[in-house]
């Protein structure tokens, strides 16, 4: 099993240390347990007590029965029994390709997209083929082009929806044409839905519209609790039962005070999607403005979602450009390169509003000195 560099979180590794101004990350801006506690309207002393008369034994081995019934019912359908807790959703997607993908196999992923999903099957010996997203169907990849793709072989088709970087998102009439062609062959679909779209787009979970369908999630980018490393694997029972196995080889349990929070999240989640909602809102109509006010740029608005790709009119590499950038400014963006798609940038917008307004800010500082170019 040998893999490639992981492009994009090598860049973050290596660089986000030293950014003044980060909007290359596309969490929602991360919460603090007194924020938590304030959202939740817990007492903190309630919550402290409890974590210290808790055990800090292995725990719950799956995830505690309160944290897989609060997951269970983010869904519809879906029982607790089918979820598994996983180290992030990393974790849920490298135990999900590890399980199912064998030698021989033929996988179909959207691409670019979370390196993971191609990269991981390439690496167990599957063959890949990339199902390209395209910017004139709104970032969308082109459902007649899947369908020269797949193959009676094909064993999974992995997509990530919203998109990363984009923003695009496949919404219910999408999913269920997309759910008819895997079944043709009887193709799993792995769907990675860290990033939730706060549109008022009708988007179901994969496991909502297909009984093949493999549904990953977390508390890290739509919840804003990056820093617990919680996420799960929503399946049918079927499947769920082969991820117990292989579950054991790659990881015991998320950790006792993981659960807690993670169960104080879950009661609470939709007050954490409204505050959400208030950022990504008030940060999308702060980013859409400079879109439209900076003669150097352009995008394809993201559906209400954390992550946006950005074209840059400028004659230069995107990876020069973001590290120039960097050095100069203290903005860290993503450079498209490393989605290859040179020309585009990265951008989070959902980080604290200064950090946005003053990135863009040096951002437009930076890009006058190409103005002559145009």
């Amino acid at each position: 099993m040998k893999l490639p560099r992981f492009g994009v979180e090598e860049w973050l590794n290596v660089h986000e240390n030293s950014a003044i101004y980060d909007i290359a990350g596309v969490s929602i801006s991360a919460l603090t347990l007194d924020e938590l506690f304030a959202l939740s309207g817990t007492n903190p002393e309630d919550f402290y007590k409890k974590l210290q008369g808790t055990k800090l034994n292995y725990g719950w081995i799956e995830g505690s029965p309160a944290f897989k019934k609060s997951v269970s019912q983010l869904y519809t359908g879906v029982k607790p029994e089918q979820i598994l807790q996983t180290n992030g959703a990393t974790g849920a997607n490298l135990l999900v390709l590890y399980s199912l993908i064998e030698p021989g196999d033929h996988v179909i992923s959207l691409y670019p997209t979370y390196q993971q999903l191609y990269d991981i099957p390439k690496s167990l010996g599957a063959e890949v083929d990339l199902w390209q997203i395209e910017e004139e169907n709104g970032w969308l990849p082109d459902l007649e082009k899947l369908r020269q793709l797949i193959r009676p072989n094909t064993k999974m088709i992995c997509i990530n929806n919203a998109n990363n970087p984009t923003g695009a998102v496949m919404d219910r009439a999408y999913l269920e044409e997309l759910a008819e062609i895997a079944s043709e062959v009887g193709a799993y679909i792995l769907s990675d839905e860290v990033y939730r779209s706060f549109s008022e787009l009708d988007v179901p979970s994969i496991i909502e519209v297909y009984d093949k369908g493999i549904a990953v999630n977390s508390l890290s980018k739509t919840y804003s609790l990056p820093g617990i490393r919680v996420g799960w694997v929503a399946a049918n029972h079927q499947v769920t039962d082969i991820l117990r196995d292989y579950r054991d080889y790659t990881m015991i349990c998320a950790g006792v005070f993981d659960d807690l929070v993670a169960q104080l999240a879950l009661a609470h989640y939709q007050e954490i999607l409204e505050r959400n909602r208030r950022i990504l809102e008030e940060n999308l109509a702060i980013l859409d403005q400079w879109i439209e006010e900076e003669s150097l740029v352009s995008y394809i608005r993201p559906a209400v979602v954390s992550t946006s790709f950005v074209k840059i009119a400028v004659d230069m590499p995107m990876e020069d450009f973001c590290l120039q950038l960097l050095q100069e400014y203290g903005v860290l963006l993503v450079p498209g390169n490393r989605f290859e798609r040179d020309g585009y940038v990265r951008l989070g917008f959902a980080c604290e509003q200064e950090t946005l307004i003053k990135g863009l800010e040096k951002l437009s500082q930076f890009l006058r000195r190409f103005d002559k170019e145009n």
